[in-house]
């Protein structure tokens, strides 16, 4: 764990994260993470690296329970030095392209992976674009990349709505509503996915394959949101118990895999919509939310360059128009993620904790996904019938995906910087969906996207009384609480997606006449 001190000085911490350590402050601790852990957390390494100098106090609380909460005072090397009780935080390594990684004689040393770019109008962001391979790489960040860049935002207003936002928790737990609903809130639930899956057989047996079709999107597109619960850990509140459950309905049934969904999303709520960071909002070539991306951002996700070229630029100047047209193929774009993070896992041998029992289970439930719907579309009689099933059955659960984005693609992509409070960061990234109670199993809890943000464990039967308690905050804290209704949600989704793709086209139009200029000089 390394020598414990009693206190510890913001520039020795600075020192020792450039020495390599993985360094998270929590309540004025400051927690050294080993490289074994950083491998094994569940939430994955991402999860963890993104708040390297930072005080994570909130985000622990919030996607943690009480049991392990209890362990992490076993990664306490001591306590920090803070101005008024309030840690100044410093610029994760990874947020300027730095990781740590095997090199060619075996020992983790830094590498540079990508290099900000240079400042923009809003002065507290940094965006990723890869590192020129030209450049002769240095042994390390130096002290500057941890400094953060000006913002405008100021600890003391951060620390208020930090400190208001654990009265909020508090509030929250107090009230009951980590308690799962097993009978009036998933055995509705359950009712409802036996009814599905019976009429999808019972259409199938009677040749109504168009119907059989239907009802079984329909039962993907419900059970994902079980999932979701299971993979936040928002049912039984047991990591276990909860993967299994999940493994089933996610990979047997629906031919998916939660442990690329879990590694997925957990990074998309901690740094929810920044452009460099989010995978959720990370969708070039073909949609993108700010002219941002134009720049061909890096991403640390996805550990590529994500490239806006010629071809790019056309896709995302008509964006708003193929926008419904892409979501109808959401889901395969879900099983072409799924099953390269599977792939990937196969070869690292960095498990997380049940990673090699659960990625076996995952690969089996993935192949008796195929063998039974297989079995289903062969039992369609011909090859076109068959077709028509899979792109029915697949095209109903595209709605899931239109509630996805509603959440965030309208809201803000600025990056504010590590000053920002996880609460502040959340409510100005996020919006809810106005649902009237008897439809919002349609949504699957996900229409209360703030709150859920908030309080990811928390079971999603009980979102609709916590978010009275947020709104409270929100308001009590000067916070603006963002919620459209469906309709007029696409129609912000809409304009933005309008908006960039009107810039794409002039990026294009100019690209083309350099072109053309070019062509002119050289006949010349």
């Amino acid at each position: 764990m390394g020598a414990t001190k009693k206190e510890w000085t913001r520039e020795e911490v600075a020192a020792r994260i450039l020495a390599g350590e993985t360094l998270v402050v929590y309540n004025n601790q400051l927690l050294r993470i080993p490289q074994a852990w950083l491998n094994a957390h569940p939430g994955g390494s991402l999860a963890i690296l993104h708040f390297v100098g930072r005080d994570a106090t909130d985000e622990i609380d919030a996607y943690h329970c009480d049991q392990t909460l209890a362990k992490i005072k076993s990664y306490a090397i001591g306590t920090v030095e803070t101005s008024s009780g309030i840690w100044e935080p410093l610029v994760p390594p990874i947020m300027t392209g730095w990781v740590r990684k095997l090199s060619c004689d075996g020992k983790i040393a830094w590498h540079n992976e990508a290099t900000p770019l240079p400042p923009s109008n809003i002065s507290s962001e940094i965006l990723l674009v890869q590192r020129d391979s030209c450049l002769l790489e240095t042994s390390g960040p130096t002290l500057s990349h941890l400094v953060p860049p000006p913002t405008t935002l100021t600890l003391e207003d951060q620390a208020r709505h930090s400190a208001a936002y654990k009265v909020l928790h508090s509030r929250i737990i107090d009230a009951g509503l980590y308690k799962t609903r097993y009978i009036t809130g998933y055995g509705p639930e359950v009712a409802r996915y036996l009814l599905l899956a019976a009429s999808s057989a019972v259409a199938y047996s009677h040749d109504w394959l168009i119907t059989s079709a239907v009802c079984l999107g329909l039962l993907w597109h419900q059970l994902v949101f079980t999932v979701h619960d299971l993979g936040h850990m928002g049912v039984t509140h047991d990591w276990t118990k909860d993967r299994l459950v999940a493994i089933l309905l996610a990979d047997f049934i629906g031919g998916l895999s939660v442990g690329w969904w879990v590694d997925n999303h957990n990074v998309h709520h901690l740094v929810t919509n920044h452009p460099s960071h989010d995978p959720d909002i990370e969708h070039l070539p073909f949609l993108a939310i700010s002219t941002a991306f134009f720049n061909s951002l890096w991403s640390s996700y996805y550990k590529r360059t994500m490239v806006f070229n010629r071809v790019s630029a056309f896709l995302i100047s008509f964006q708003h128009k193929l926008f419904y047209i892409l979501l109808g193929f959401g889901r395969f774009n879900l099983y072409a993620n799924a099953y390269g993070f599977l792939w990937r896992k196969a070869f690292d041998h960095r498990r997380a904790k049940g990673g090699r029992w659960s990625w076996w289970l995952e690969v089996i439930g993935v192949l008796f996904f195929w063998c039974w719907f297989g079995a289903v579309l062969k039992g369609c009689g011909s090859w076109s019938r068959a077709i028509t099933y899979l792109m029915v059955s697949h095209v109903v659960t595209s709605p899931l995906h239109v509630q996805i984005v509603l959440s965030h693609f309208s809201m803000s992509t600025e990056d504010l910087g590590p000053v920002e409070s996880f609460p502040h960061r959340q409510l100005r990234t996020t919006t809810d969906v106005i649902c009237p109670p008897h439809l919002s199993f349609m949504h699957g809890g996900l229409h209360l996207q703030v709150t859920h943000h908030l309080f990811p464990r928390l079971p999603r039967h009980n979102l609709r009384e916590a978010s009275v308690l947020v709104k409270e905050f929100a308001k009590e804290q000067d916070l603006a609480y963002a919620e459209f209704g469906f309709i007029s949600g696409n129609g912000e989704v809409l304009d933005v997606l309008r908006g960039v793709a009107d810039q794409a086209k002039i990026v294009g139009m100019v690209a083309n006449h350099e072109i053309r200029e070019a062509m002119e000089k050289k006949v010349r």
